[in-house]
């Protein structure tokens, strides 16, 4: 297999080599160059035609969110951004970027290997995602014709992963305050997790917050799953708790999407709408499938508007996936289940 070609792009010398050094250290990837700010990179991206680019946040000249949004349109390039702890993350996939590793303590040994091993899996998902050459065309204000009938009682629940974060974005501001309490799990780190959740809060008419063990789920309520933290559901009387909590992982990861479908089919059953976004692997296949056995609605992204067509893939292969639709269709079908009670299923 051809290596997979890297432009490490940073201002740092030192960021740049503990980069290169450690990024170089997999038989798979090949650092073809390095540049110490946008302007550098654009001229070699044009003379060494990287795979995949990695770009520090903070630069000089241009800033890397800057640099992107520009970029991507002429050059179609996959990115991933190397960032300190901070909202610049979800500026940087709004603007295109595929996904995003959290700077380390280079004084810390362990955090820099933690760090160069997520960077170099990161660098393989990337290698092979999809760069959507326009954002999806979402409306707004797609609403229920009548916000009354939808059933509150239900439950909607959605998993994903790399290109997830905007994916998600992209449903929930096409919901009223009216949809029932949904449940998500995205793979994110610490700390994103609760920053993902309150600009999701501040950017849609949903009430969204980081879950904690406890959370009832409400009416027009979203409760992300904690980073590193799988969460479950549990039904307690007429509403449902989640329950957070740490464990090994599932599929390679914490939190675990099979985790949380698997209890949402045991414990809502048909009152559920089971959703499976973009993202690499198979996390959430088997946990929808079950789903579906039970009796929910479940539904995938397509191939075409999904950066990763890897877990809706999986979980369509082994019949999880009731329907496939475009990222924005998917509001107006959740509208749907949750207006017509009769709509009938896909065989």
């Amino acid at each position: 297999m051809r290596k997979i070609k890297v432009l490490v792009v940073d201002d740092s010398l030192v960021s740049r080599k503990v980069l290169s050094m450690g990024i170089s250290s997999d038989p798979n990837i090949e650092v073809v160059a390095e540049a110490v700010d946008p302007f550098d990179a654009r001229d070699k991206i044009i003379k060494h035609r990287p795979d995949v680019m990695i770009c520090d946040v903070e630069m000089p000249k241009m800033n890397g969110i800057e640099f992107i949004r520009r970029l991507l349109p002429q050059y179609p390039l996959p990115v991933v951004v190397v960032s300190a702890i901070s909202g610049a993350v979800f500026d940087a996939l709004d603007a295109g970027a595929v996904d995003f590793v959290a700077k380390p303590d280079f004084r810390v040994v362990k955090s820099v290997e933690d760090f160069i091993s997520d960077l170099i899996a990161k660098i393989k998902i990337a290698a092979n995602a999809t760069i959507l050459q326009k954002k999806v065309a979402l409306q707004d204000n797609i609403r229920a014709a009548k916000d009354e009938n939808i059933d509150a009682s239900k439950i909607i629940a959605i998993g994903a992963s790399t290109g997830g974060v905007q994916a998600i974005y992209n449903i929930l501001k096409c919901l009223p305050p009216t949809v029932p309490g949904i449940v998500i799990v995205q793979h994110i780190p610490p700390i994103f997790s609760r920053m993902f959740a309150e600009r999701l809060n501040a950017s849609t008419s949903l009430m969204v917050k980081e879950a904690q063990t406890g959370d009832y789920l409400k009416q027009g309520q979203v409760l992300i799953a904690p980073g590193d933290k799988h969460m479950r559901i549990k039904k307690v009387g007429k509403q449902y708790r989640v329950e957070v909590f740490s464990g090994d992982k599932v599929n390679g990861h914490r939190p675990s999407v099979d985790v949380l479908f698997e209890s949402v089919a045991k414990e809502a059953g048909d009152k559920a709408i089971g959703i499976i976004l973009t993202g690499m692997g198979h996390d959430g296949a088997k946990g929808i499938l079950a789903m579906r056995q039970k009796g929910a609605r479940t539904i995938g992204q397509d191939r075409n508007t999904s950066v990763v067509y890897g877990m809706p893939k999986s979980a369509f292969d082994i019949g999880g996936v009731e329907l496939s639709l475009p990222l924005q269709e998917i509001p107006r079908y959740i509208l749907k289940l949750l207006n017509e009670k009769s709509l009938p299923k896909q065989n």
